[in-house]
């Protein structure tokens, strides 16, 4: 198994801020809301009231424990959030996905090992580094004549090559490159993404050019980044196992390509900052592009 993608240095950071021209910007987050579209493995996203002005009147809690000190009745509002961390746009650690019978992720690390009643010790979401970098759109439905690619669609090498050349790109060595199949076009109905789009995603060749090419991160506008159900007997998720698994490259889900495709931006600035959860195996993500 390959090593983590490489840290930024100093080059590689100011070269790719002399990317944009126009100064756009685009929000290529999902946006997040209580019982908001998720995998059904995870728990339901929630945001509850906590503490609020009322609460705080009726019970005499501070700030009005003392109404002398008081005397403009401020008050303040808290909330509970709970939820899983691959809710929305994401980004997934390397923890995330194990395989072989002693549950190991990426560098052999065992979850026997390193999984504990907190989360994991090491591969976890407080390893993810900003991601800032060029960005790379593959906006594949174009390509073929679609505006949505239909459900259980294998995006494979050829028409990543196709969209590659249609869009007049070239990935790089360090591109982070996204992936569009469309599905966000409806986002966040997701009865009519399961009707009309449901598993669409990329294949494991997909996968394998991307890399090949020198693809440092990877992200669809997809729940599960790669083709479902899966086209390669006996392995549920050949995509993930591929690129977090056996190289260490982080996948991002639910990036919202729909801005970009409509003004035809293919070369971008990314930049995406996971919040580094001691513990979690993946992190929410707010990325934005600038063109």
């Amino acid at each position: 198994m390959s090593g983590n993608p490489p840290r930024h240095d100093a080059d590689d950071i100011l070269r790719s801020l002399g990317i944009p021209t126009r100064g756009a910007v685009y929000d290529l987050s999902s946006g997040w809301w209580r019982h908001m579209p998720g995998f059904e493995g995870y728990p339901r996203f929630e945001v509850i009231t906590y503490n609020s002005p009322q609460n705080q009147r009726a019970t005499g809690q501070f700030p009005f424990d003392k109404p002398a000190e008081n005397e403009v009745q401020v008050g303040y509002v808290s909330e509970f959030v709970s939820g899983g961390l691959h809710t929305g746009t994401h980004i997934d650690a390397l923890c995330h996905i194990t395989c072989g019978e002693n549950d190991e992720w990426h560098g052999g690390v065992s979850a026997n090992d390193a999984l504990g009643t907190f989360g994991a010790e090491r591969g976890d979401a407080s390893e993810l580094a900003p991601v800032i970098g060029r960005g790379v759109l593959l906006d594949i439905p174009p390509v073929l004549g679609l505006e949505i690619l239909p459900p259980g669609f294998a995006v494979g090498e050829e028409h990543l090559r196709a969209a590659a050349e249609a869009a007049d790109v070239t990935i790089q060595d360090g591109d982070i490159v996204l992936v569009r199949t469309g599905q966000m076009k409806f986002w966040p109905d997701i009865r009519r993404i399961r009707k009309l789009s449901d598993g669409s995603g990329v294949a494991l060749d997909g996968a394998q050019w991307l890399v090949a090419q020198g693809a440092r991160y990877i992200g669809a506008d997809t729940l599960s980044f790669e083709v479902r159900p899966s086209t390669v007997p006996g392995n549920e998720f050949p995509v993930h196992l591929f690129l977090l698994y056996e190289n260490g490259i982080h996948i991002m889900e639910w990036v919202n390509c729909e801005g970009l495709a409509a003004d035809g931006v293919s070369s971008f600035l990314f930049v995406g900052l996971p919040l580094t959860i001691r513990g979690g195996s993946g992190s929410p993500l707010r990325p934005i592009a600038v063109a």
